[in-house]
């Protein structure tokens, strides 16, 4: 056999897999890409600037199934197109589920050999050099084994853009760790509140947190300027009664005037059991894997969502749903996995002058949504419903610290944590670390608020010193609460999730 052949077998694929990356990217054949959405998410915007400006070759972006990212990384393919960038200079790559790509020891580098032979016609470096460098884009990365060290080995040596995306925070971190100043990552959640407005038709503006950047949330000015914002967002209480009754996926906002009912099954078949049927058998080999017990977990975080329950809860109430005997470890394992696939954030304690973490992790849901469908339980949280159901104010408080935390942790490099009670002083139900400043966060969400009584906690992690809390955040129900301590700033919820 010729060097020529030998060279040509190594850099040839399947025929089948040939077949699927000629279908999963058309405009090589000059074929249209499926119909798009004309709504677009900020997340779009947000992967442009980072593409643009070429700060790091990969920019990856992180989050839960079904809130966008496949969309939004075809929305910002189909801009390159539109702008003239040739068709052969884009590779597309959905990883999900793929039988051919499993058989390849290195999936990501055997495509791209495959393509710069059949597609481009040149190396990356040649097509970088004519001044025509190649798109990558890789859908669902972390379902390809080994991804993170071929993507090392890829831009080490050849010059291109690749943008990722993935729907496990446990593995995209794994692969950061070995990508270390290669990346840009971008965390994706659910719809924002200015996003939902879009969806609606509503005038709620852009986001007031700029995409450059968390060192303005360490300014007490910029929270200031956030509630005197709010205030004036025309369309911010439509949107944020939108938000309450369905939540902030995509998909319940697309099909508007489909009965809730209809959408929380698709919710729950799209999402939730996607997980537990899918992303659990992907799993770790050789562990055994209960899917009745990742449901009644997962129902467990519904019921428990802005709370800290611990372990031993989630135990005792397993136990008595499946009558099974369950260890403390399997639940840990399964809120970890949960936790891996962006459905839930585990909030974790703040742990101050190294000392011991003590406390359970706080649960914060990916959306409220989830939980009304999960459970077939709808609560409000739009104050108007709030006062005809008033007995569900209770509930409410503990999802609104949920879609707070949720709403926070997807700030890119933003610290967040939660401290318990301890030694006598109060709980605070966030802290916000921006540099070396702790910005305490509580959530009074009630139709009144006593001025003493619902800043003390505040009031006294702000005045230790050692833990440099220039001012505090109060998180309320309704504009217009005033706090005697100017050191503390209230902010409705609807005004809050107009940061993104």
């Amino acid at each position: 056999m010729t060097e020529e052949s030998l060279l040509f077998n190594a850099m040839s694929l399947s025929a089948d897999l040939v077949q699927d990356l000629r279908r999963m990217n058309p405009w090589w054949e000059k074929h249209p890409m499926a119909v798009l959405p004309k709504t677009r998410r900020h997340l779009v915007a947000a992967i442009k600037r980072r593409l643009d400006a070429k700060l790091a070759p990969i920019v990856v972006v992180r989050g839960p199934r079904q809130i966008g990212k496949t969309i939004s990384q075809l929305q910002v393919l189909q801009d390159l197109l539109d702008k003239g960038v040739a068709p052969q200079r884009i590779l597309r790559v959905q990883s999900d589920e793929l039988q051919e790509l499993s058989k390849l020891s290195e999936p990501i580098l055997r495509i791209v050999d495959w393509y710069e032979t059949s597609i481009l016609g040149c190396t990356l470096n040649e097509a970088a050099r004519k001044g025509e460098p190649a798109y990558l884009f890789l859908d669902e990365v972390q379902n390809l084994k080994n991804w993170a060290p071929q993507l090392k080995h890829l831009v080490d040596n050849s010059t291109t853009q690749i943008l990722v995306t993935g729907s496990s925070a446990l593995r995209i971190e794994l692969g950061r760790d070995s990508l270390a100043g290669r990346i840009s990552t971008i965390e994706a959640g659910v719809l924002s509140l200015t996003e939902i407005g879009q969806f609606h038709g509503l005038d709620v503006g852009k986001p007031y947190l700029a995409d450059n950047g968390i060192e303005v949330l360490g300014k007490l000015d910029f929270w200031k300027g956030l509630a005197e914002y709010g205030v004036k967002v025309p369309g911010r209480d439509a949107a944020f009664k939108w938000f309450s009754d369905r939540g902030g996926y995509p998909l319940v906002h697309q099909r508007a005037t489909e009965a809730w009912s209809l959408l929380a099954d698709q919710l729950n078949e799209t999402v939730i059991k996607r997980v537990i049927q899918h992303d659990l058998r992907l799993g770790d080999r050789g562990r055994k894997r209960d899917a009745p017990l990742l449901e009644e977990v997962f129902r467990l975080a519904c019921r428990y969502a802005g709370q800290t329950p611990g372990l031993n809860v989630f135990v005792q109430e397993a136990k008595n749903t499946l009558d099974a005997n369950i260890g403390s470890q399997r639940i840990r394992q399964y809120l970890r996995f949960l936790g891996d696939t962006l459905l839930l954030r585990l909030i974790e304690p703040l742990e101050i002058r190294l000392r011991r973490k003590r406390g359970n992790a706080k649960i914060c849901l990916a959306d409220h949504g989830l939980r009304s469908s999960w459970l077939q339980e709808v609560v409000p949280i739009a104050t108007a419903d709030l006062e005809r159901d008033g007995h569900l104010s209770d509930l409410a408080g503990h999802i609104v610290e949920s879609v707070v935390g949720s709403t926070l942790s997807t700030i890119s490099s933003l610290d967040l944590a939660h401290l318990p009670a301890r030694h006598g002083e109060p709980e605070i139900d966030f802290i916000l670390t921006v540099g070396t400043k702790r910005i305490p966060l509580e959530v009074k969400y009630q139709k009144t608020i006593d001025p003493i009584r619902d800043i003390a906690g505040l009031q006294v992690f702000m005045d230790k010193k050692v833990n440099n809390a220039p001012f505090g955040l109060l998180i309320t129900q309704r504009d217009g609460v005033v706090s005697r301590d100017p050191r503390i700033v209230q902010i409705p919820l609807s005004s809050l999730m107009l940061l993104r």
